[in-house]
C-alpha cells in the first residue's frame, strides 16, 4: 500500500525530519532522540507507515535494520507543497502567495522582493 499521497502526521514528520538531519534511522536513534521517548514496538510501526507511504526504504545492515529517505528533501518539500497548493487553493500559485504575503507577521528582506520579482518576470516571458 504505497500511499505517498497521504499527509504525515506530526510523529510522521518528526520522524522525516530526523531522517533528513542524520540520512539513516535505526529504532534505537529514533528511541533516543524523538520527544516523549516512545517505545521501540511504537516507533518500528511508524517506520512501517512511512515505509508503506514511501517515504522511507529499509536495508539491512549487520542483521539490523536502516531505513533512508526515498526522496531527497527539497524534492519531499516540492512534493508537500504541491499537494497544500491543490488542497487549500486549488491549484492557484498566486493565491498561495497572496496568503502567505498577506501575514502580518511576513517580513521580505530587499533580496527576497528582488528575487520574486526576477521570477515573476521570468514566468512572464515564458508565457510569451
Amino acid at each position: 500500500m504505497k500511499n505517498s499521497a497521504g499527509y504525515l502526521s506530526k510523529r510522521e514528520q518528526q520522524i522525516m525530519d530526523l531522517a533528513y538531519e542524520h540520512g539513516r534511522l535505526t529504532t534505537a536513534l529514533l528511541t533516543e532522540k524523538l520527544p516523549g521517548s516512545p517505545a521501540g514496538s511504537t516507533v518500528r510501526t511508524l517506520l512501517k507507515i512511512l515505509e508503506e507511504k514511501g517515504q522511507l526504504k529499509k536495508v539491512e545492515e549487520e542483521g539490523r535494520n536502516v531505513y533512508l529517505p526515498v526522496r531527497p528533501m527539497k524534492s519531499a518539500a516540492k512534493l508537500a507543497l504541491s499537494k497544500v497548493v491543490q488542497t487549500f487553493f486549488k491549484g492557484s500559485v498566486s493565491d498561495v502567495v497572496v496568503a502567505l504575503l498577506s501575514d502580518s507577521e511576513a517580513q521580505l528582506s530587499s533580496e527576497e522582493v528582488l528575487r520574486l520579482q526576477s521570477l515573476i518576470e521570468q514566468a512572464r516571458e515564458e508565457q510569451k
